[in-house]
């Protein structure tokens, strides 16, 4: 293997590379041919890294595709193997903030100093409209999308590594967990009973249910019998460009909630009165109606729910918070009270009982003192029973 430069202009150098046999009939050699900008010395070592890829089979073509175009292809071919909520997000990061930082730059000479670079931008100016920079978590799923698509640019050979592995990613910082304690949460019971948020509003924070979830469980997943008194989630509403569909939970898979008395009782009231709403006008409910729906039983949208929340809440006199941190305020509840991590977990839907103590564990500081005191308890009794048995 042999290779050489030439300058065309100072500072501008042409590698040029032999490859292959010549040409049987013509005589000529087989060349491929390299633009570079730098020194003699750059360019010379530029060359010898060219060769040495050739030879040991790691050379990739140069292709004149530019980024932007290499991410349209990739958010093409990806899309029957992901969610449309998924795709609709990756597209949205390889277009709006991807491309107008990195979009122009050729595939093959895309380095990693230039995706740090970009990277930083996005950090301090990459707010299109209200001007300022981006969130460190935005930036880190825009890392995520680039790896994730720049890896198959490896696999169809479009390039010989993937230099957006070596970037620094941004630090995130944990969003502090807000939750509701009990006398909080009873204010916001009360506060909530005469309107229609009311049973979603319970769901969330005596279930632990996600908003997607209450809005697809239907009246044959939840069983109201004295000796069962559960629910089943085996479905989440997704809410897309396109309008809701619905999918499996996020874990992956189904999961049994059991119900408290008071939950009991409430559901039971609201399936009453959701029926005779909807017998008013000529809609027959059944099993496979919504449990959470429209007055005429039709299904409600996610964004509906969570515009609805944020109004109510403001005529409150309660902390502003996510609907779902509801869910939080269940969770923290349970840990408080002494319920198994373990228990915990699968009554939120946790793919693993890390992630619970995980998100959870400014909770466990209390729980680790009363299990503490606990054990004390008990070897303190152990010890004066052996005394008083010498």
């Amino acid at each position: 293997m042999k290779g050489h430069i030439r300058e065309r202009s100072p500072g501008k150098w042409a590698i040029v590379l032999d490859v292959g046999e010549p040409d049987p009939k013509t005589g000529k050699k087989k060349r491929k041919w390299h633009s570079f900008t730098g020194t003699k010395r750059q360019a010379q070592s530029e060359c010898a890294r060219l060769i040495a890829e050739i030879t040991s089979g790691g050379y990739v073509e140069p292709t004149k595709q530019t980024v932007a175009e290499f991410l349209a292809e990739w958010l093409k071919f990806i899309k029957p193997t992901v969610t449309p909520k998924t795709h609709e997000r990756y597209t949205e990061i390889c277009e709006k903030n991807l491309g107008p930082l990195i979009g122009d730059v050729a595939l093959a000479k895309l380095k990693t100093d230039r995706i740090d670079a970009a990277f930083a931008k996005a950090l301090t100016e990459g707010r299109r409209r209200a001007g300022g920079g981006l969130a460190p978590r935005t930036v880190h799923h825009m890392r995520r999308v680039l790896i994730k698509a720049l890896n198959q640019a490896v696999t169809w050979d479009r390039l010989a590594k993937n230099p957006a592995t070596a970037t620094t990613p941004p630090k995130i910082e944990r969003v502090k967990m807000l939750a509701y304690d009990a006398d909080q949460t009873a204010t916001l019971i009360e506060a909530f009973r005469p309107n229609r948020m009311f049973i979603p509003m319970l769901l969330a924070v005596m279930c632990g249910l996600r908003r997607g979830e209450i809005l697809a469980l239907r009246w044959r997943h939840v069983d109201l019998s004295d000796g069962r008194r559960m629910l089943s989630v085996r479905d989440s509403a997704e809410q897309t460009k396109d309008g809701v569909r619905y999918k499996e939970p996020k874990s992956g898979r189904a999961r049994t909630v059991a119900l408290s008395s008071m939950m009991l009782t409430e559901l039971k009231a609201h399936r009453t009165r959701q029926a005779e709403e909807q017998l008013k006008l000529g809609v027959r409910p059944d099993d496979d109606s919504f449990v959470v729906a429209q007055v005429d039983g039709r299904p409600l949208k996610p964004v509906s729910l969570t515009h609805e929340w944020t109004r109510l809440l403001a005529k409150t006199s309660l902390p502003r918070i996510r609907f779902h941190d509801l869910r939080h305020t269940h969770a923290s509840q349970m840990l408080a009270a002494g319920v198994h991590p373990k228990v915990a977990s699968e009554r939120l839907g946790h793919s693993t009982i890390g992630i619970t103590l995980d998100l959870y564990s400014h909770v466990m500081p209390g729980m680790q003192a009363d299990a503490a005191e606990q054990v004390d308890a008990a070897l303190q009794a152990a010890i004066s029973a052996s005394r008083k048995t010498k």
